[in-house]
């Protein structure tokens, strides 16, 4: 992580609250991939810090390259980002039959623009350059192909698309969607700045909310157990699956970044985000995602289906068994803290429930990633 911080950042000097929680996953995302990114942004906290006029903290590097962003509505971004993947799919299949109807002119060009390997920087860096060459060389011809080729050359550059929002998205209004879109299969990264709560409109409970925190429409305490959105990700087998905290690991929030963005098909990323609306001094931000971490609250893991193809298990727990009761992380927060205050009988009840929530859940965690790998050839099939 420390190496990623001389990258340059292609989000920069946000308007969001001090402190917060989520745009410190978003500068690692634009750090990792802003040259060749397209965001597709939920409307939310990450859409009015993200893009509120006259100014936006996404920028260019010295060669005008950064991200694509645009943001869209809670109940239409998983679907409006999918429309950036199959739109640049769409023209990058045009460009690769332009190349064979233009065979005798870029001939010298094409095969290397058609085979290119671009899983690494270094070769995303010299199909620019092979781009670049094929622009050049077009200029020379003037034909309605060449022009229609020129258009849209660029689209044989990798591109990564990340569709971004929280958790009143991706949980609740939006999560319709976001299962439509993880389903298609399509090559996309969602990542989820999962903060609990609706924290842009005032802190509503969403389905994300934790039993027993207090929230606009959960005045007495959230009453059922949060949403697991994770394990129903992974229950479609194809879908690349990370929970992180980078307060608690941003080594594994690295890896689960790039291990999303290299995986061909449609990952999920949920990251811990700490939120002003938890009621404490952020400045302790990393230090609560520590502490959710070791209480079992936020388990780390990764669920990466390409070991399932190698005849592994795919699921990689990547933190501890908890270590300390979920009280000692809970209540250095006011959302848990001022229930007690006012109903201590039922603080108590919905944290003995949210306990045994932690139990159950790590109990099954647990359980998935003790079991053997399916066979190479099964895993295939």
């Amino acid at each position: 992580m420390k190496d990623v911080q001389l990258l340059q950042p292609f989000f920069e000097f946000s308007g969001a609250c001090a402190g917060c929680g989520e745009t410190p996953y978003l500068m690692a995302v634009s750090q990792l991939f802003g040259d060749r990114a397209l965001v597709a942004n939920a409307t939310g906290c990450s859409s009015i810090y993200g893009g509120s006029q006259p100014t936006t903290p996404w920028t260019t590097n010295p060669e005008g390259r950064g991200p694509a962003w645009a943001n869209s509505l809670f109940e239409d971004n998983a679907e409006f980002g999918l429309g950036m993947r199959l739109a640049l799919d769409r023209q990058a299949a045009y460009a690769r039959e332009l190349l064979d109807r233009l065979d005798g002119a870029v001939a010298d060009l094409a095969p290397a623009l058609l085979d290119a390997d671009q899983s690494t920087e270094a070769g995303i860096a010299a199909q620019r350059e092979r781009v670049a060459a094929l622009k050049a060389r077009l200029s020379a011809i003037d034909s309605p192909t060449s022009r229609d080729l020129a258009s849209v050359a660029d689209t044989l550059v990798k591109k990564s698309v990340w569709i971004v929002g929280g958790d009143g998205w991706a949980y609740d209004i939006g999560f319709g969607g976001l299962d439509h879109v993880l389903a298609s299969g399509r090559n996309v990264n969602v990542l989820v700045l999962d903060t609990e709560v609706y924290s842009n409109t005032g802190g509503q409970a969403s389905k994300s909310t934790p039993r027993g925190a207090v929230a606009k429409f959960a005045a007495g305490g959230k009453a059922t157990a949060k949403k697991d959105l994770a394990l129903m990700a992974m229950t479609y087998g194809h879908v690349y699956v990370a929970r992180v905290a980078m307060g608690a690991s941003d080594g594994q929030t690295l890896r689960a970044l790039r291990e999303a963005e290299a995986y061909d098909g449609p990952s999920l990323v949920i990251a811990y985000s700490h939120c002003i609306a938890h009621g404490y001094d952020l400045r302790h931000g990393m230090d609560q995602q520590k502490a959710a971490v070791l209480s079992g609250h936020w388990p780390l893991f990764r669920y990466d289906p390409t070991l399932a193809r190698q005849g592994k298990n795919p699921m990689q727990l990547d933190s501890k068994a908890p270590s300390v009761p979920l009280k000692s992380y809970a209540y250095n927060e006011t959302r848990y803290t001022m229930l007690a205050h006012s109903d201590p009988e039922a603080a108590k009840r919905l944290l003995d429930l949210a306990q045994g929530d932690v139990a159950a859940r790590w109990r099954y965690y647990e359980y998935l990633a003790a079991m053997p790998g399916t066979p190479a050839e099964a895993a295939h099939d």
